[in-house]
């Protein structure tokens, strides 16, 4: 299945083409990329990300530029002279939590011999990190098609939606023809999102193999699982304990039970 989003996609042209096309025309070069930030505009990206974070995850990819300027404590002026558009900032943030929650899914299954502790250490790592509020819709919405077969799209009524916010027009995936740009970031995008979903099921196959888990669930039930299970509190011990509350009710029901 081929998943792509025009808005996304041209977004991260400008991020990567445009900067330069632009400083071109001005007469100089754009060496944002070529030499390393200065300590200032360093410290100003570290804060943009971070309020991002906590801006996306607490209120949804929809939440305005301005709230991400407010949480950084700097200028929008400034987000947007790093960021050209919220397209860029959602696509950098949904591709750091996928990465992140990869590298998560393979530590757990390099560190633990037993496959439900394998499982398990995941989604609490996976859960305490809050990555389940950012994870991109591309991943959330591969699922389990009538013939049983991973790959398709999930039934909206599934997907867990953010703060019961309709999702914003930069994050609808859409089937379209798109320009040569745009087909090598989607592919990208999708390669990352195939990365998780490929050591998650690993994770899955072993589990359900050594009879630990039942034999329904997917991969996009374990995914809908750690978005599931990372509440947005405004008190962070309160947060800290619904969501290991509600994993551990979500890891019964995931867990095999002898006939």
């Amino acid at each position: 299945m081929h998943i792509q989003n025009s808005h996304w996609s041209s977004a991260s042209a400008i991020a990567t083409g445009g900067a330069v096309s632009a400083a071109a025309g001005n007469g100089r070069a754009d060496v944002s990329r070529s030499t390393p930030l200065r300590v200032d505009a360093q410290r100003n990206l570290e804060h943009v990300l971070r309020a991002a974070r906590e801006v996306f995850g607490e209120l949804g990819y929809g939440a305005p530029m301005e709230d991400v300027a407010r949480r950084a404590r700097v200028g929008v002026g400034t987000v947007y002279r790093r960021f050209p558009s919220k397209d860029v900032l959602v696509r950098r943030i949904a591709e750091e939590e996928t990465s992140r929650l990869t590298d998560q899914a393979r530590s757990a299954l390099g560190q633990e011999d037993e496959p439900w502790s394998a499982l398990s250490r995941f989604l609490r790592t996976s859960v305490a990190s809050g990555a389940g509020r950012l994870l991109p819709p591309q991943v959330l919405r591969v699922g389990v098609g009538d013939d049983g077969s991973e790959g398709t799209v999930l039934d909206e009524a599934r997907v867990p939606q953010q703060r019961s916010q309709p999702v914003p027009p930069e994050l609808r995936l859409v089937e379209q023809r798109p320009a040569p740009m745009q087909e090598t970031v989607a592919a990208e995008d999708d390669a990352g999102a195939a990365q998780l979903l490929e050591v998650v099921g690993q994770l899955v196959d072993r589990a359900r193999a050594a009879g630990e888990l039942r034999t329904d669930v997917t991969v996009s039930d374990v995914l809908l699982v750690i978005a599931t299970a990372a509440p947005s509190l405004p008190d962070a011990a309160q947060q800290a304990a619904a969501s290991a509350r509600l994993l551990d009710i979500l890891l019964e029901g995931l867990r095999s039970r002898p006939v």
